[in-house]
């Protein structure tokens, strides 16, 4: 995770939580519990606020949360009731663990080449028949914008990356705004993919 990125979420965790953990993802969330077993163990990988992870918590499923920002950390474990472990995401190395990863406009934060790895990653945690969500801004700059560091996605980007990687296959991907007021004209690129 880039260091600014990580300053800049440090800085504004405050006004960022304020900002988005009231909004409502259930459109997104729901999609992605109805390919989960009740129950299902999933990691939180960027939770951010804790907003998914009490979301998903409040409907039974178990809920492993880590973030790289330690303000971001601090605030989840309250709202949730978790422990929230500080991590960055590079240093995934569970085998075999995971039920589903929620990876919600968070690894979008690593370059592509990080982002490569980490995907490898977030497969190698994932048990066989596991699903990953993961959220892209939609295009394809990559690089500093608003103090972080962004890579966008297009589905041609997006389908290439993850085959390179190997054994995900795309259940779904879609394209929708962004659900926070006065912003659905940004549009974000979403995909639900399965280990196979």
């Amino acid at each position: 995770m880039d260091i600014t990125t990580l300053d800049y979420y440090n800085n504004n965790a405050q006004s960022y939580i304020k900002d988005t953990v009231g909004v409502d993802m259930s459109s997104r969330q729901d999609r992605f519990l109805k390919l989960l077993p009740q129950g299902a163990h999933i990691l939180d990988f960027g939770c951010g606020s804790g907003r998914d992870s009490k979301y998903f918590l409040e409907r039974g499923f178990k809920v492993t949360a880590i973030d790289g920002s330690a303000e971001f950390c601090k605030h989840a474990s309250l709202y949730t009731g978790l422990s929230v472990k500080q991590m960055y995401f590079q240093d995934l190395a569970e085998v075999g663990v995971y039920d589903a990863v929620w990876a919600c406009a968070s690894i979008l934060h690593l370059p592509k080449n990080e982002l490569e790895m980490v995907l490898g990653k977030i497969r190698d945690a994932l048990v066989a028949g596991g699903v990953l969500y993961t959220s892209f801004k939609y295009g394809d700059f990559e690089g500093p914008r608003n103090g972080r560091y962004f890579t966008f996605m297009t589905e041609p980007l997006l389908q290439k990356m993850l085959a390179k990687v190997g054994s995900f296959e795309v259940v779904e991907m879609w394209t929708a705004g962004d659900v926070r007021p006065g912003r659905a004209a940004e549009m974000w690129l979403n995909v639900l993919a399965r280990k196979e």
